[in-house]
């Protein structure tokens, strides 16, 4: 049953090929250097903008719509999430007694400041004995982190590589005064967890669900159509075409070529931001959240008349490293236009399963919500004659994985 369609890594991140090598069977002092490269890459994950400013700020003016509308309520309701490790003792108590007002965009600018709004990175400068929001960016981790709602919903601590599928990326997106009223309505009908990476290059609006970065680690097609052979490819993409860092990006395969501002403060990062992606490891299923003697009986169904085992094969549980899949292989196709067909390689990659019960819905287009609904699509695509019994077991295994 090869997934191909499930939800793969965008990103996406959203953001070499010697680094990857230098991973394995080194000297301690290769490990050394290889943690203090990920530390280095965790900071630029979580924190740096690769001057995206200029569109964030110059172009989309979104310092001032924040600055205007965008209170914590407001932020927390389009899916964005505040990290409770960076506010002081005094803001807790404040939120807990009510005495922080979470309905002004005074506070927003305040948590901006703290280095608080995960994916959001601002400029707060002293202006006429105010603080100000002068210049807002935004980070890898905008799309690819989330929190664990430790404090309350949408605060607590940060979750790196995992989608955030509450973000409303198209709907804020959308508050820019400098968008054209056709191009917002595109975008506020993307939805939760879904974002198109190609509608600013060729118009076409067919959001996909927005991937996990982790569980990378020995992957080498990390997107969903397989485009680039490390994150790097990506997290170029992304940082220049889609987030406006300033550097270049350039794929022949699609006669693409961009460059913004004449000062690269992409490359130099793009190897410590892989190092961090490569690290996190996706997080294991929590204990009770499977049935494991169904588990057990759905993994004989996966190696077995599933066929799931053909493309979803190995340690990583993918082929993508060797193979990549016509969009004829697809459950989702028939029904929309082709997603792969508007990128490098024009086809698909199986989707590596680790970490599969955290990050609903299923397929690119998001269109199975569960992984029962995901093996019924196998079934019927495929002519496989599983019993529903069989495919209630599947998706237990599924989920423990």
């Amino acid at each position: 049953m090869p997934m191909t369609d499930s939800p793969l890594s965008l990103v996406a991140a959203a953001c070499a090929a010697a680094l990857l090598a230098a991973c394995g069977g080194g000297s301690s002092d290769d490990s050394a250097q290889q943690q203090a490269l990920a530390a280095q890459g965790k900071q630029i994950f979580r924190f740096e903008t690769f001057g995206d400013e200029a569109q964030w700020t110059d172009k989309l003016r979104m310092h001032e719509v924040i600055s205007q509308a965008v209170d914590p309520t407001t932020a927390l309701s389009v899916g964005l999430k505040v990290d409770s490790e960076a506010l002081p003792a005094a803001v807790v108590a404040g939120i807990q007694n009510g005495s922080v007002d979470l309905k002004s965009p005074a506070t927003t600018i305040a948590l901006l400041k703290l280095d608080a709004v995960v994916g959001l990175k601002g400029t707060v400068e002293t202006v006429n004995g105010k603080d100000t929001l002068t210049h807002v960016g935004v980070t890898c981790a905008l799309c690819h982190s989330t929190v664990d709602n430790s404090f309350a919903p949408g605060i607590g601590k940060r979750l790196d590589g995992w989608p955030n599928r509450d973000l409303l990326p198209g709907a804020i997106i959308a508050l820019s005064p400098a968008v054209p009223v056709a191009t917002k309505l595109a975008y506020n009908s993307w939805g939760k967890g879904m974002y198109d990476p190609r509608f600013n290059i060729d118009g076409q609006s067919k959001p996909v669900v927005i991937p996990p970065a982790y569980g990378l680690q020995d992957i080498h097609k990390i997107t969903l159509t397989g485009d680039g052979n490390d994150i790097a490819y990506w997290n170029r993409y992304v940082a220049v075409t889609q987030m406006g860092g300033q550097g270049t990006f350039t794929e022949p395969r699609l006669n693409l070529s961009v460059t913004n501002g004449t000062t690269d403060l992409v490359t130099d990062k793009l190897p410590a931001l892989q190092a961090y992606q490569l690290s996190l490891a996706a997080p294991a299923a929590p204990a009770g959240s499977f049935d494991t003697a169904a588990a057990a009986r759905g993994k004989v169904v996966f190696e077995g008349p599933g066929r799931c085992a053909t493309c979803h094969s190995g340690a990583t549980f993918t082929d993508a490293n060797d193979t990549l899949h016509p969009t004829a292989a697809s459950v989702v196709e028939p029904e929309t236009p082709s997603y792969a067909a508007r990128s490098a390689t024009k086809q698909y990659r199986t989707t590596p399963l680790k970490g599969l019960w955290q990050h609903p819905p299923y397929f690119h287009d998001g269109s199975a919500a569960t992984l029962e609904a995901v093996g019924d699509r196998y079934n019927s695509k495929f002519a496989l004659g599983l019993t529903q019994q069989q495919i209630a077991d599947l998706a237990q295994y599924l989920k423990s994985l």
